[in-house]
């Protein structure tokens, strides 16, 4: 995945929430835009107990070339 493609999802009007997928088969939910630094070949995903105003709990960094695809969570997940 280029670091392009995942700044298109992450700076939609409105924003839209979604998944990434990596090629193991492990997701990530991405429900606002400020869980996410994208880098040139890595991102770092923020995971917040409370809102992204708040300090963040965890961090973890994923390399691009291992996200397979990038989707819209379905509107009923979102809640």
């Amino acid at each position: 995945m280029r670091a392009e493609d995942i700044l298109i999802w992450n700076h939609a009007v409105p924003f839209v929430p979604y998944r990434l997928r990596m090629n193991s088969g492990r997701t990530f939910d991405i429900r606002h835009p400020e869980m996410v630094r994208v880098g040139r070949t890595t991102m770092h995903i923020f995971s917040y107990t409370a809102g992204p105003d708040e300090p963040y709990e965890r961090v973890e960094m994923v390399g691009l070339l291992l996200i397979e695809s990038i989707e819209p969570i379905p509107a009923q997940a979102v809640a």
